[in-house]
């Protein structure tokens, strides 16, 4: 019976990672009024790699209304030679170098190396530095804000589109493959509105890693008065980015509580946890 088990399993995978290909109608939408601060992308919506090819993340990039500042180009355009890097155990996989890449090519390649959206990549770049949208050559070099903490200054041995880019990708799954070692977890947490610590903090109960690893990253939660006014004025205990992440990810690509297939196929197909299913051994196929 396992042997049976592994061979539908098999079929069930092929088919669902070719489905994930095609336009997103017939998904299974928790449809949650609002903005939950503990439930704010669901765990298949942040681990889906399948969910934009290169060519799809290229067109994307092609569609946004693009102003850039300081000389440089709009990312639709952005090429650079990128660096072999080994792999990670639990992490990503090997990536290897090539000249004069594009930047949809970069993330598309870092999302599958890590088991990572490229939709939620492409909302980092733009949460973190405008760079879809307002592009700058300081937005390219700390474009998903990886190693820039808001109380000290960015590290920049982490600078560059694609160090950027792999690690913020890297952490993500740091954060889902040792959930333990870091701060925020599923469950009770109590999450500041601001770093000023002054400004309080209240009880969010987080329901997934995915959540989690928003918050790992960006660990704040927006208040009441950034809540009733979203796109500002903001007020002195006001942060944005966890609700900008939301509002941006539901603009172009829908609810990010979106889960593929719900109930009728395994967990693991969804990235349940952060994983997709488990290789297939060749003893199974027999």
């Amino acid at each position: 019976m396992r042997i049976m088990r592994w061979r539908m399993l098999a079929g069930v995978a092929a088919v669902a990672a070719a489905l994930t290909l095609l336009p997103a109608v017939g998904v299974i939408a928790d449809e949650k009024p609002g903005f939950d601060p503990g439930d704010i992308i669901s765990d298949d919506s942040f681990f889906n790699p399948y969910a934009m090819t290169a060519a799809d993340i290229q067109d994307f990039l092609g569609d946004r209304t693009c102003r850039p500042k300081d000389g440089v180009p709009c990312l639709a355009d952005f090429r650079m030679d990128t660096p072999y890097v080994p792999a990670s155990k639990d992490r990503c996989t090997a990536m290897h170098g090539r000249r004069d890449e594009s930047a949809s090519s970069i993330i598309a390649r870092v999302a599958a190396a890590c088991t990572i959206s490229p939709r939620v990549l492409l909302v980092l770049l733009q949460k973190e530095q405008s760079l879809l949208t307002a592009p700058s050559a300081s937005g390219y070099q700390k474009a998903t804000g990886y190693a820039c903490p808001d109380t000290a200054a960015c590290d920049k041995k982490y600078f560059g589109f694609f160090n950027q880019v792999y690690r913020a990708a890297w952490q993500f799954r740091e954060y889902t493959v040792h959930p333990t070692d870091w701060r925020y977890r599923i469950g009770s947490n109590r999450i500041q509105y601001h770093p000023n610590a002054r400004c309080g903090t209240s009880e969010v109960n987080i329901v997934n890693q995915a959540t989690a690893n928003l918050y790992n990253y960006t660990p704040y939660q927006p208040n009441a008065d950034t809540l009733a006014r979203p796109t500002g004025p903001a007020g002195a205990c006001s942060t944005f980015g966890n609700l900008n992440f939301s509002r941006l990810y539901a603009q172009w690509f829908g609810s990010p509580l979106n889960v593929r297939f719900s109930g009728w196929l395994p967990a693991c197909l969804t990235y349940a946890g952060g994983f997709g299913c488990p290789p297939i051994s060749p003893f199974d196929r027999m």
